[in-house]
């Protein structure tokens, strides 16, 4: 399902979009993305979370993988942003590490994954550096492409009235593949939370034939923060990914409505049907409660 950053990984250069903040500090004096990559110390690609970006807030998620195939894994990782490889960076930020999955979950190719937020209000082709800080120094570049349009629902956009199976109609065996269901996030459809009007949460993906090394266990994440119980209006609802749950038959027409370029996907919704915060790739349990509290609670 992860397309758009497959084919980003057959060029090396990652096209790419995972929190930390972002900050527009100018460094007129600082030399060219280029010659801060090729520094002394190792220099990888990044491998990306994401990929599906419009003007305005960009969440990008990332792995760096060393030249041995090993994860790097440190607490943060310093950004920097230029318009090209040749230009000077026009701004410099922080990725934060966000861990992948709950206690219990089923394993993923990687236990965290760095996270962060930039602010790029045109569409283009921005480069980027990451740099872990700590430890033996890598390098890792790529490219974040921002389209003019985002090809999933964007902040503010409507969401689809699809009318997504619940426990009315169908079985949890049938309804998901997860090892061990959470019976509630079957209990509401996307179009009954729209027409109640009240807020909700929907997660797309497929626990069990999830291919990308970075989608981790998401459905189990939205879980946990379903449990915590923020806001007691708010529903939580899972869409499994493939027709009949069989990756042969294709996409269902539930992930068509939505215009899912890529899985999984987890969605923030307001009471008035538009969406607030979105998140493609994994999402980390203190990533998507902060956003709940944040959109969500009256």
């Amino acid at each position: 399902m992860l397309r758009a950053a497959a084919l980003g990984l057959a060029a090396c250069f990652i096209a790419s979009g995972c929190g930390g903040s972002s900050s527009t500090k100018e460094e007129p004096d600082a030399p060219t993305l280029e010659n801060l990559w090729r520094a002394p110390g190792e220099d990888v690609a990044i491998t990306p979370g994401s990929a599906d970006f419009g003007p305005g807030v960009v969440r990008l998620t990332f792995l760096i993988i060393d030249g041995q195939g090993g994860l790097v894994t440190r607490p943060t990782a310093r950004i920097w942003l230029a318009r090209g490889l040749q230009e000077r960076p026009f701004a410099q930020t922080t990725a934060r590490l966000e861990k992948i999955g709950v206690a219990g979950s089923d394993p993923a190719d990687a236990e965290a994954i760095f996270v962060t937020n930039l602010q790029l209000q045109e569409p283009g082709t921005y480069w980027l550096l990451a740099e872990p800080v700590g430890g033996r120094k890598v390098q890792a570049v790529g490219t974040v492409v921002v389209k003019e349009r985002t090809a999933a629902p964007d902040f503010g956009a409507a969401a689809p009235k699809s009318q997504t199976p619940t426990l009315a109609t169908a079985t949890l065996d049938v309804l998901s593949t997860s090892r061990q269901p959470d019976p509630e996030l079957y209990r509401s459809s996307v179009a009954d939370a729209l027409a109640d009007r009240v807020p909700f949460v929907v997660v797309f993906a497929t626990p069990k034939y999830c291919a990308s090394r970075t989608c981790g266990p998401v459905v189990d994440v939205v879980s946990t923060v379903r449990r915590e119980r923020i806001d007691p209006r708010t529903r939580f609802i899972h869409v499994e990914i493939y027709e009949d749950n069989d990756p042969t038959q294709g996409e269902n027409r539930w992930v068509k409505e939505w215009k899912l370029p890529s899985e999984p996907w987890v969605f923030v919704v307001g009471a008035d049907g538009k969406v607030r915060d979105r998140f493609e790739g994994t999402v980390s349990v203190r990533e998507l409660g902060a956003s709940v509290r944040k959109h969500l609670v009256r």
